[in-house]
């Protein structure tokens, strides 16, 4: 899984220094040329509009940990116990439906959207206990379960043709790929398809690009590293902080990748070697990203 002496390298820069406690979920608004990321455990949805550099932050009552376009206009959040519709230019929040309402020791996760314009989603315990995280599926407003038992639910992505998604169970250090069906359902059991069990950092969030290579961020080692259809390092992002948590491509034409980070669990002796720890990061790799649809409800 290390990269070769051949493997091209890109350093991130600072895009905006927000510092969030939990750096998550990246989401490009293309519709309305925003980017959004959530800080989980402050309960705030920020955002960037890369054309004018302006940005700002909604304060929120529950955690969440996605924002993601509608097909009609807005957002769904993707909450702790819930799924709202957020409109914001009002910055008001509508409660859609429950989510795990009836267990109080988890919350959501790792989210995305995938090619047929369902959202997959997912949820951990708050204190990441062992097996309390499932997936779901979010199909034209009907919630399945698809998996139960694990715990720290990531790194969901989907190929451009919609026959494979990925995910990965952070504890377990294994990215796992699933075949989908033409309606974008799971087919069989997921198969182990990049293992990072013996190299630093944990697999967290991923985003698929234009080429079909997976970008992966490496919570723990600094890094975001590209991966080939088959599993190989073939790039790395390096950046001066250690807890990467999700990257997603934006603004004009995807080529620029922008990383989520993470300050959670730091000393102050860690805090002051990493200042800017939890702001948002930004690369330009020349490789564009994937456009993802709008989330349809129905």
């Amino acid at each position: 899984m290390s990269p070769n002496e051949h493997t091209p390298t890109w350093q991130a820069e600072l895009a905006l220094d927000c510092r969030c406690t939990l750096g998550e979920g990246p989401q490009w608004d293309a519709a309305n040329e925003r980017l959004y990321w959530c800080d989980i455990l402050e309960q705030q949805l920020h955002w960037l509009a890369p054309a004018s550099g302006k940005s700002g932050q909604y304060a929120l009552d529950h955690k969440i940990s996605l924002a993601t376009p509608l097909h009609t206009g807005g957002l769904l959040l993707v909450g702790e116990d819930r799924l709202s519709h957020f409109d914001p230019h009002g910055g008001t929040v509508t409660r859609w439906g429950d989510f795990e309402t009836d267990n109080p020791i988890t919350r959501s996760n790792d989210a995305r959207v995938d090619r047929h314009g369902s959202l997959w989603l997912s949820s951990m315990g708050k204190a990441a206990e062992p097996g309390a995280g499932a997936l779901y599926r979010l199909h034209r407003g009907e919630l399945t379960r698809l998996r139960t038992g694990l715990t720290i639910p990531n790194a969901l992505c989907f190929s451009a043709d919609g026959h494979f998604a990925w995910f990965t169970d952070t504890a377990t250090s294994v990215v796992m790929r699933w075949r989908l069906d033409s309606e974008g359902w799971p087919q069989g059991n997921p198969e182990p398809w990049a293992d990072f069990s013996s190299t630093l950092g944990n697999p967290d969030g991923a985003v698929v690009d234009s080429e079909g290579c997976l970008w992966l961020a490496l919570w723990g080692a600094g890094q975001v590293v590209r991966l080939n259809p088959d599993g190989d390092i073939v790039g790395r992002v390096e950046l001066p902080v250690s807890q990467p948590s999700c990257p997603a491509f934006a603004g004009p034409g995807l080529t620029t990748l922008y990383i989520t980070t993470a300050q959670e669990g730091f000393s102050a002796e860690q805090l002051a070697k990493e200042p800017t720890a939890g702001s948002l990061y930004m690369v330009d790799t020349g490789i564009a990203g994937l456009a993802e649809l709008p989330l349809r409800l129905t």
